[in-house]
């Protein structure tokens, strides 16, 4: 029975520990958690969405028109869609992993444009994370790198 036992209790603590690090190493190859935009304009929260990645708006530095009110989709190209809000809108949609720190099979929404792109991400560090928007091609994008926002 002694035998069984520490047996039992080195499994369970070999678990515990191999379960610790296996969190850690995804904690820090996660896109989850807020991204301030390459020149610093925007701020997007990136989250799991029915186990997919996703992004919405969740800080504009100017988030209001002259006249004070909230800038929307003006140049969406669906007009139902051109009075929605910017803040708050969800921009990337239906990232999934291909590789232990990048995601692809992803669209990301231009509300300066109102165009969409295929896109894929991809960490740089934790501190970073390369957005490629591109059609058809990746080679066809361009590419804007996203620093972690820390408040």
């Amino acid at each position: 029975m002694t035998k069984t036992f520490f047996a039992a209790a080195t499994a369970v603590a070999t678990l515990a520990v191999g379960l610790m690090f296996a969190s850690a190493a995804m904690a820090q190859g996660t896109a989850v958690g807020t991204w301030v935009t390459e020149g610093g304009q925007s701020r997007i929260e990136i989250f799991d969405c029915d186990g997919l990645v996703c992004g919405t708006i969740v800080w504009l530095e100017e988030p209001n028109e002259e006249d004070g009110t909230p800038k929307i989709d003006d140049e969406n190209p669906d007009e139902a869609l051109k009075t929605r809000p910017l803040m708050g809108l969800q921009m990337l949609e239906g990232f999934s992993a291909s590789g232990p720190t990048a995601w692809g099979g992803g669209t990301i929404y231009d509300p300066e444009s109102g165009k969409t792109y295929s896109s894929t991400m991809e960490l740089g560090d934790d501190n970073t994370i390369e957005v490629r928007g591109y059609v058809l091609l990746p080679i066809f994008g361009r590419s804007q790198t996203w620093t972690r926002y820390t408040p």
